[in-house]
């Protein structure tokens, strides 16, 4: 049996707004076959945090095996490899 491949997923959703980047994110590993450890950014301060403690611009943010993929466009490029 094939080890379990995972990915930690942080994106937005706030109450007002889910980031699409996010859930786009989330449905291209989940069609991959990875387990999704999905991590939700709920506030604005949360995400501020994210991103300050990350030294990113943008969410989603995606790691696999602990290294930082980056956001929706960095992965798909990652998984067409």
């Amino acid at each position: 049996m094939a080890e379990q491949k995972t990915a930690i997923l942080y994106r937005m959703i706030l109450p007002e707004h889910t980031c699409p980047f996010g859930v786009r994110a989330k449905q291209m590993l989940e069609a991959a076959g990875y387990q999704v450890d999905d991590r939700i950014l709920s506030s604005r301060d949360e995400v501020d945090a994210f991103k300050a403690e990350q030294d990113v611009a943008t969410t989603p943010q995606v790691f696999v095996d602990g290294e930082r993929i980056g956001g929706s466009d960095a992965l798909e490029a990652y998984l067409s490899r």
